[in-house]
């Protein structure tokens, strides 16, 4: 299916297309886990603002630098054109898809008619890209996007996911937007001596999540881009070893402060503190304790910054005003930006960097596909200030110390 070679431009110049799915990632800072189907005018509501265009242009400027060996090949308005504008390129052909205008369009045509954009966008963006011959797929979304991608792309054209999303289990996206830029460049200069492997798409059920129940299915598989150290490999599953957790758990729970508030982010590992206090946690949501007592469960971002607001007004000094308590992804090994950007920037940086506990067993630590832990809070100066080695509890006063990356 893919485009015949007269297709692409003379000269050893590469085709690069760039679908961007403009809701994707919107749920997470206000505690949707997601923005699939309906739920996205309730994260509007809640004042969830488009993430996934933002870090297109984050990849793209990387890739910019090489504008003169590659073309660019994206959709109208939100759904790429105007990443690929804010990151400094010009010249780059526009596919249509839908039959109206997209709002927001910059180029006044060929878009998804009333603003909003669907699977069915992406795919036909997709199809179009594969007729013209595309050397190189980016996308920018979540694992829903990828779903949609694997429909049409399947193995036959390299791709390669900007993460975006709220849930990112496949293993077919880079470990940050500017990864992401880095592998197309080296692409674009290599081309069909670019690694590639058989990477897996896998999606959770939303709705499940917002009960508290994880349920993850396979989807299919892409060609991904490969290079050591800038792309992520699939989130991997299981409580692992109970007692481990539990020791783990006890170790934090034992030294919380009184008037401190505590910020507990998801996971088996980060429940299981809350469960040491005999409080019930939210499994795949962000809590917050005080004096062992939940003062708020299930937050979005902006709940937690007024949370941060009240223990601003206690004004304690003998102890900190509030902590982080965060688990990292098993197989990834990300500590913020994937399923906790409730977490985000302004938490991060009210809380302090330098009051976050992570807590992890040594089997998870030892099982991690690139032996760090990982940040990408979307913002890269926080995540370059969040790097270094860092103390992980592992059990009753057992702590290592884990390299933290971006």
């Amino acid at each position: 299916m893919a485009g015949s070679p007269e297709e692409k431009k003379p000269g050893g110049v590469r085709k690069v297309g760039l679908i961007v799915n403009p809701i994707a990632g919107m749920g997470g800072r206000v505690g949707l886990k997601g923005t699939d189907g309906a739920i996205l005018s309730t994260a509007r509501a809640l004042g969830a603002v488009p993430q996934a265009g933002v870090k297109a242009a984050r990849a793209l400027r990387r890739l910019a630098l090489s504008a003169d060996e590659f073309e660019l090949l994206t959709c109208p308005g939100e759904m790429g054109a105007v990443a690929a504008q804010s990151a400094g390129l010009s010249g780059f052909d526009v596919v249509e898809v839908g039959d109206g205008p997209l709002e927001g369009d910059p180029l006044g045509d060929g878009a998804p008619e009333d603003g909003p954009t669907g699977p069915g966008h992406t795919k036909e963006a997709a199809c179009e890209m594969m007729r013209r011959g595309v050397d190189l797929l980016l996308f920018a979304g979540g694992d829903g996007t990828a779903r949609d991608i694997a429909d049409v792309v399947g193995v036959e054209v390299p791709t390669l996911g900007i993460p975006a999303g709220v849930k990112i289990y496949s293993g077919v996206f880079a470990t940050t937007p500017e990864n992401a830029g880095n592998l197309a460049v080296l692409f674009v200069a290599a081309g069909t001596s670019t690694t590639l492997r058989e990477a897996e798409v896998v999606d959770v059920d939303e709705e499940a999540m917002r009960q508290g129940r994880l349920s993850a299915s396979l989807y299919g598989s892409m060609n991904v881009l490969v290079a050591p150290q800038m792309v992520a490999g699939p989130k991997s599953g299981g409580a692992g070893d109970v007692d481990a957790v539990a020791s783990a758990a006890r170790d934090v729970a034992r030294a919380m402060e009184p008037g401190c508030l505590y910020i507990v982010g998801p996971g088996t590992t980060t429940r299981a503190v809350t469960r040491h206090l005999n409080l019930d946690g939210t499994l795949l949501g962000v809590d917050a304790i005080l004096d062992g007592q939940f003062v708020g469960t299930d937050l979005s971002e902006q709940q937690i910054l007024e949370l941060l607001d009240e223990a601003d007004s206690r004004g304690s000094v003998e102890f900190a005003r509030a902590r982080i308590v965060v688990g990292v992804i098993g197989g990834q090994g990300y500590i913020f930006g994937r399923g906790n950007q409730q977490i985000g920037p302004e938490v991060i940086r009210r809380v302090g960097t330098d009051h976050i506990a992570v807590v992890a067993t040594a089997a998870k630590l030892l099982s991690l596909t690139r032996g760090v832990l990982l940040v990408d809070t979307g913002d890269p100066e926080l995540d370059r200030d969040l790097e270094g080695f860092r103390r992980v509890v592992v059990g009753v006063d057992q702590e290592t110390l884990f390299r933290v990356e971006s």
